[in-house]
């Protein structure tokens, strides 16, 4: 079953809620990693947050969720995809991921990530054909040429 999703650019006063979605999303993995911080999970949001490069999520209207895709050089830098945890599980980040690598502007070229140690969202990732890169005690790098 499909979602009927729509996207809109982010605005500035998107900053907020943004943020807050980033500290109720991240709180379990980063709580299993020992860095939750209510601050710093929220300021490190507001620190890389361009709403040019960044989207809404909607569904049905409401919103559900935000994604950035930022060009960095001769790479796309895939970011800040956050799904609320009441609309998780429903193929939403698989519906937009694949709007996402659709887009002309990022066929053949590679787009990176990171992601969560133990997060459910690299399973996700790894459906689309990203591949490790690197990884720490935190962070996992991934990546995915585009075609």
């Amino acid at each position: 079953m499909k979602n009927h999703i729509t996207m809109r650019q982010a605005v500035q006063a998107d900053q907020e809620q943004l943020a807050d979605l980033r500290a109720l999303v991240l709180y379990d993995d980063l709580t299993r990693l020992g860095r939750y911080d209510d601050v710093k999970v929220r300021e490190r949001f507001r620190n890389t947050f361009d709403p040019v490069h960044t989207q809404i999520i909607k569904v049905k209207g409401t919103m559900v969720g935000c994604v950035a895709l930022k060009p960095k050089a001769e790479v796309y830098l895939l970011e800040h995809f956050y799904i609320h945890p009441d609309y998780q599980g429903q193929r939403i980040g698989t519906q937009v991921l694949n709007m996402l690598l659709e887009q002309d502007e990022v066929q053949g070229k590679r787009i990176t990530l990171n992601v969560l140690q133990g997060s459910p969202a690299r399973r996700l990732y790894e459906r689309f054909g990203f591949i490790l890169d690197s990884e720490d005690e935190v962070d996992v790098f991934m990546s995915v040429q585009v075609q």
